[in-house]
């Protein structure tokens, strides 16, 4: 059952007949004209008597279900829905409607911007009913919580890592679920990311001109990032940092690669210039790990 289902659900209520005690009452009245009589401390005996009752009062599981959906459907009140939500299962911790009131719960979370929240309350649904119908949304939405906090390519990529991790899992899990989908176009994304990531780094190294450190970055790419945009450009700049250390071999490698890969991307028109510059022309070494990566993805 996904969350659009389980929004639409309102079940009638009827609200529990208040209780009156009227000895309390009595017994209060006299307790007040006890005060007086009382000497030191009445204060503290005045506050204590007429703070707030805070005394627990249980409300029905789907009062307070409906209740939580409509702040969320209708007021748009994430944070107040979520309690409601949080109260059934702490009240009906044994209830179907603590199930259900969980997994809203993670979804009011997420629509609310509250990652940690929606993850925490997910994984604890997975946890709890890993056999439900409506775990692989659990799942999904773990991992779109994650996705979610992707950063920019100049920072840390610890939350894109764990967003792969967590939409892998969806797929592995839920191949034939709809969210599998979804995963699938979100861990390409994300693996763009860390691919864009790892170009970024490689670039601040070329112009360092620690080509070493440079060829590792690019190469990672290659290996591991094929399907992404950057794979062109990080093959021109295998090509750049090989002839910037005279191993022309691999410099010319890469240029055929990536020409016969993407014979009509900019990169590769460059790639080509350079190796001409040098008095080459790009020519593919089959025994070079580049050609090797090509060849085991069918790229090559």
């Amino acid at each position: 059952m996904s969350a659009q289902r389980m929004t639409r659900e309102y079940f009638p209520v009827s609200p529990k007949a208040s209780i009156k005690i009227r000895p309390l009452a009595q017994a209060a009245t006299l307790f007040v004209l006890a005060l007086p009589l009382a000497g030191c401390g009445t204060g503290a005996l005045w506050d204590k008597f007429t703070a707030k009752d805070d005394t627990f009062v249980e409300e029905p599981a789907d009062k307070l279900y409906n209740e939580g959906l409509f702040l969320m459907n209708e007021k748009k009140d994430m944070k107040a829905a979520n309690k409601k939500f949080e109260e059934v299962d702490r009240q009906h911790p044994y209830s179907d409607w603590a199930r259900k009131s969980l997994l809203m719960s993670a979804y009011a979370a997420y629509q609310g911007g509250d990652y940690d929240g929606c993850i925490g309350a997910a994984t604890r649904y997975v946890t709890l009913h890993p056999g439900s119908p409506d775990a692989a949304y659990a799942q999904y939405l773990i991992a779109a919580s994650h996705y979610d906090q992707i950063p920019d390519i100049s920072r840390d990529q610890g939350r894109t890592e764990k967003a792969v991790a967590s939409l892998e899992e969806v797929v592995r899990k839920y191949p034939s679920s709809e969210y599998a989908v979804s995963a699938k176009a979100k861990i390409e994304g994300a693996r763009d990311q860390l691919a864009g990531k790892e170009m970024n780094v490689g670039r601040y190294y070329m112009q360092k001109r620690d080509y070493t450190a440079a060829i590792n970055r690019f190469k990672a790419v290659v290996t591991q990032y094929q399907t992404t945009r950057h794979v062109e450009e990080a093959l021109f700049r295998l090509t750049e940092a090989y002839m910037a250390i005279g191993i022309v071999g691999e410099a010319q490698t890469a240029a055929a690669v990536l020409g016969h890969n993407f014979p009509d991307s900019r990169w590769y028109k460059d790639a080509y210039n350079l190796v001409k510059s040098g008095g080459l022309e790009p020519s593919e070494n089959q025994g070079s790990w580049i050609s090797r990566t090509f060849k085991k993805m069918g790229l090559g």
